[in-house]
């Protein structure tokens, strides 16, 4: 007999690799649980092919990864966390797999035809992305969604697991369709990788708990960029990069030049379904969608099938990993899911996606950093608060561009527009080693795909934005003058990130918490992210918050703690209970959960939450659960 479904409160992604896998995850479970944690996500667990850092090129869907601690050492862990009361949540990957000898599907020429999507006159593949070597699978083939789903929903159906998590269901022919089958197989709680745009919704009818979060992400993270910086902060850009286009210009650009090139042979295929369109039309019809993708029925035909599974790789490649790295007026703005466009977002706005959010998907998951994000929460705050200081953050740019010319290498590398990039990174992450930030450099250049890419690198270039980072950071004329104002945008980032950590522990819908991200996260995009976790400092330090002790120097620690604890408490108000909004001005935000929560967060420097009785007055008794005034965040709850 399965033991119950874990009441879910809150999750918590880990990252398993070779070097931590089920066993290093099954020690750290009296750490979640002492946090408040409720049910343990797991990264991509099946098996791998050999040296795999990620899971997402799995080759066998019937089996636990080998390289994790296989099946025995994964029933151990499900044990434990349920014998702890948590669950667990898995990430499957039903869009593709390795094309890859160790797959057998793939090394079979019959089953590698049946389970494959291949182009039946070129012979080249629907790849996931732009990655040749991972072949889109047919899942709507009740065949194929029996052979690589049938091992994961025994798991579920045997309550070892609470919940999955799909990984971009959009490259699907039938996303709908395939998570019906999901939900007939004994899946009821599904989290979708959907990325939608601002204005976007949910297909109605899909059986899902919700998304990952990237709304709420993009919410939040606006909803602390000062709407008076916009002005200052375009002209500064249209300084810079000497091109005075809106985001969208810049992002059709870069979605045209992906459906000419890369995507070539998927725009070419389409092409020959509809004999009256040339290559040029498709690949204009696809880059001028405004979302990833639309969801017709596939019984309307191959050409509209195919085109539906195009639509997302070309909208994420041609923006989120190519003008994302191009346009920078504020970084904090691009991000998986964002638009740069929108500078902001008014507290009424947020309240008002809250509450669709607390009527559609009351389980749905609110994040603030996941594995795919371009920077961790800490340092998106850090650069969305500059729009509070536009003006001082645009003359100390114009005096480092002097400052730095004669660091521009012989070669011609950084540009205006690179230079400003590096600029906006290192007052995000500072400090930051030398070498993280070449790793990470040489990445945002090739994405930008400007002066270098990924097929025909441009080592010379390369070498001169690293060599220029370097010596700017180590010329004394520079730091002397960065140094004290990265401090002051640091003061700004903290107060910031942690409104938002209040926000999404206490906003309809579940929290989840990227690993390690419970003390302050410096990290820039993946690999970056994706780092060795100090278990034992955030160990040692929840327990002497838990002893009574106090951490006054990692306040997010504390309020990760406290409010989990309040969910476990009380979970009513917040599983059950109403989302009220509080009138508290535009840099306040205020509401109540249920009768016995109320939360105030500033969303400004000087803006503090005023006392609790000199403002609402609400009836009954009530006791201040956190108080981190002097940081913009308050919390009570009913005595």
């Amino acid at each position: 007999m399965t033991e119950p479904p874990a009441e879910l409160r809150a999750t918590y992604r880990l990252q398993l690799t070779s070097e931590f896998g089920f066993e290093s995850a099954r020690s750290l479970i009296p750490y979640l649980r002492d946090l408040g944690v409720s049910h343990l996500y797991l990264s991509p667990s099946l098996q791998a092919r050999a040296g795999s850092t990620h899971g997402y090129d799995q080759i066998d869907p019937s089996r636990l990864s080998e390289a994790l601690g296989g099946e025995e050492a994964f029933r151990r862990l499900a044990g434990e966390a349920q014998g702890a009361g948590m669950g667990m949540v898995l990430d499957v990957v039903p869009n593709h797999m390795a094309a890859d000898d160790e797959n057998r599907f793939w090394a079979d020429p019959e089953l590698r035809r049946k389970f494959f999507d291949i182009d039946p006159v070129s012979g080249r593949w629907r790849r996931f992305f732009d990655i040749d070597d991972l072949a889109g699978i047919r899942q709507e083939d009740p065949e194929v969604f029996e052979a690589t789903h049938g091992f994961v929903l025994r798991l579920v159906q045997q309550g070892l697991l609470d919940g999955l998590r799909v990984d971009h269901p959009d490259g699907l022919a039938d996303p709908q369709g395939y998570l019906r089958r999901l939900r007939v197989g004994g899946a009821r709680r599904v989290w979708v990788e959907k990325i939608l745009s601002p204005t976007e919704r949910l297909p109605g009818g899909w059986p899902v708990s919700g998304t990952v979060g990237y709304e709420f992400l993009n919410d939040v993270s606006a909803l602390f960029v000062d709407p008076e910086g916009e002005a200052p902060l375009t002209a500064l850009w249209e300084r810079v990069s000497g091109d005075l286009r809106p985001f969208g210009a810049w992002a059709l650009e870069a979605k045209l030049e992906q459906a000419r090139t890369t995507f070539a042979p998927e725009v070419e295929r389409l092409a020959r379904l509809a004999p009256e369109l040339d290559a040029d039309a498709v690949a204009l019809a696809l880059s001028t969608l405004p979302v990833y993708r639309t969801y017709v029925e596939p019984s309307a035909g191959e050409f509209l099938s195919r085109f539906q599974q195009t639509s997302p790789a070309i909208m994420a490649k041609g923006v989120e990993d190519t003008t994302f790295y191009r346009y920078a007026r504020l970084l904090a703005l691009n991000e998986v899911g964002g638009d740069p466009s929108r500078f902001g977002l008014g507290v009424e706005e947020f309240h008002s996606g809250n509450a669709e959010r607390q009527v559609r998907f009351p389980e749905g998951l609110l994040t603030t950093m996941t594995h795919d994000a371009k920077r961790s929460a800490d340092v998106r705050a850090r650069v969305g608060a500059l729009a509070g200081m536009a003006e001082e953050w645009a003359d100390r740019v114009e005096r480092w561009m002097a400052l730095s010319d004669e660091l521009c290498g012989s070669q011609g590398g950084p540009d205006d527009a690179e230079r400003y990039f590096i600029f906006q990174t290192l007052a995000g992450a500072w400090p930051i080693e030398a070498e993280r930030l070449d790793a990470y450099l040489e990445k945002a250049l090739r994405e930008a795909k400007r002066n270098t890419n990924w097929t025909c690198p441009n080592a010379d270039w390369e070498e001169a934005v690293k060599r220029f980072t370097r010596q700017l950071v180590a010329d004394r004329r520079f730091m002397d003058d960065f140094e004290p104002f990265a401090q002051r945008v640091t003061a700004r980032g903290r107060r910031s990130a942690l409104g938002q950590t209040v926000l999404k522990l206490s906003s309809p819908g579940v929290p989840d918490i990227y690993q390690g991200d419970e003390l302050e996260f410096r990290a820039l995009v993946d690999p970056d992210n994706r780092r060795p976790v100090d278990w034992s400092l955030r160990r040692a330090l929840l327990a002497r918050l838990l002893g009574g002790g106090q951490l006054p120097d990692e306040p997010k620690l504390t309020v990760t703690a406290r409010l989990l604890g309040l969910r476990a408490r009380r979970p009513g108000p917040f599983a059950r209970g109403r989302y009220e909004p509080l009138d508290a001005g535009p840099d306040m935000c205020a509401f109540l959960r249920g009768d016995d929560v109320l939360v105030a967060v500033g969303l400004r420097p000087d803006a503090e939450p005023p006392s609790l009785a000199g403002t609402w007055r609400p009836r009954g008794e009530w006791r201040e659960l956190l108080g981190f005034s002097q940081l913009g965040v308050a919390v009570w709850e009913r005595a």
